[in-house]
């Protein structure tokens, strides 16, 4: 992103300097994650978690990618999920995309092609650094869109064997109807203007129509070659309606969490902590050896 010089760099400057205690609350009604350390550190760690010496084994050929959502980072969001798929044997990579330098702490700001660059970079990286010719990528929220976005876009369609998007906004959110309402007493371009001034044009390309959504959604999401898996929840208060996370296309496995548990309350934040949830992603990732759930958890609604 260029830098901003006189009064509107000054403003830029003072809106990341609260983003963090905004974040948290703007997570709640825009689809973060609440903060959830993993006891790794994400440097030179080990148990096959961002560790860049691990070797994919015989049952688990492809590294696992993992993208957090808006407002969240690699250590929040999908870090328990990572620890998991680690102790079964993946080695896992995942990182802080869309961050800005000065505010490091929260990512997932920038747009949906700025950040999916890094991703493609980072992909690239795991690939060189594995011996892996392929890779699985599984994302949560925004990192589910950016998922889709990365197998479609970049051009490493024969790097990719499979996605796993947990309640993407694939085809834009209004999150709840905020952003119909949004768009009824402001308009499109007073809203994008503001997710601008923030130093948030994720937002924009989230809402329906946004650029994000229109490149993803011109012409066939599902690229050959490559299996994809999307879960939802009947219960997601911010991808909205909840439909529309799914690709009705050829060759994608859409689900929602509640036709395997129908009592499973979880909600847009929750589905990326509900066993339920991982159960499936372990599933998706691993079909020849998939198992029906149960003793079915109960997620968190919010």
């Amino acid at each position: 992103m260029a830098r901003m010089t006189g009064t509107a760099g000054r403003a830029r400057h003072r809106v990341r300097r609260w983003l963090a205690p905004a974040g948290l609350a703007l997570a709640l009604v825009l689809g973060g994650a609440l903060p959830a350390q993993a006891a790794d550190s994400g440097s030179g760690s080990t148990r096959g978690i961002n560790d860049f010496s691990c070797r994919p084994s015989a049952a688990h050929p492809e590294p696992v990618v993992l993208l957090h959502g808006t407002f969240a980072t690699w250590y929040e969001d999908l870090n328990y999920l990572q620890a998991d798929l680690a102790a079964r044997g993946y080695c896992t990579f995942a990182l802080t995309y869309g961050a800005y330098p000065e505010f490091p702490l929260v990512g997932g700001l920038k747009p949906v092609a700025v950040s999916n660059v890094e991703i493609k970079e980072y992909v690239e990286k795991v690939r060189t650094a594995t011996g892996a010719a392929q890779v699985n990528v599984v994302g949560h929220s925004e990192g589910g869109l950016q998922a889709l976005y990365l197998a479609k876009m970049q051009n490493i369609q024969s790097h990719i064997k499979r996605v796993v998007a947990i309640a993407p906004p694939t085809h834009g959110t209004s999150a709840a109807g905020l952003v119909t309402l949004g768009d009824k007493i402001l308009g499109r371009g007073v809203l994008d203007n503001i997710a601008a001034t923030l130093g948030i044009p994720v937002l924009s390309d989230e809402f329906p129509g946004g650029p994000a959504i229109n490149a993803l959604t011109n012409g066939p999401i599902a690229q050959p070659g490559i299996d994809y898996t999307i879960i939802s929840s009947r219960y997601d208060e911010l991808v909205t309606p909840t439909e529309t996370a799914f690709v009705r296309e050829t060759g994608v496995h859409n689900q929602y969490v509640q036709d395997s548990c129908p009592l499973d309350p979880v909600g847009h934040i929750g589905e990326a902590y509900d066993l339920n949830v991982w159960h499936l992603v372990r599933n998706a990732l691993d079909p020849q050896h998939a198992t029906s759930i149960k003793i079915c958890a109960v997620g968190s609604p919010g």
